[in-house]
């Protein structure tokens, strides 16, 4: 990080990427890219980020703090779990997730945003 203060909001993301049921804006801030996902019901990362990523699971490893809604994340290990408002998640890359429920889900990626559905 550098020794400048900076001050930036998701409402002014310095990028926005749109994918079906699903939106990332992503803040370029202290050297880093921190992303805050909307994630609609019926969003699967399987069904409509795998085609922009072009692999059978997400690779991308995340850091992620979760705001609303559930989102269901399983393993290339087979492990799975629910994250809920307040949980914390690591995630290694080998991983599909898809939102639980009615309400979307909604998280900050503070790792992973930066490639997050890229094409």
């Amino acid at each position: 990080m550098n020794g400048t203060a900076e001050h930036k909001a998701f409402a002014a993301p310095d990028e926005t990427r749109s994918f079906e049921r699903g939106e990332a804006r992503i803040l370029k801030i202290g050297g880093a890219d921190i992303g805050l996902l909307t994630l609609q019901p019926g969003w699967r990362w399987s069904e409509h980020v795998k085609p922009l990523a072009g692999t059978d699971l997400c690779e991308a490893p995340h850091f992620q703090y979760h705001i609303q809604g559930t989102l269901h994340i399983v393993m290339a290990d087979g492990s799975e779990f629910d994250a809920r408002p307040g949980d914390v998640t690591a995630l290694p890359s080998g991983h599909d997730a898809w939102v639980v429920g009615d309400e979307p889900a909604v998280v900050v990626d503070w790792y992973g945003a930066s490639n997050y559905a890229k094409s």
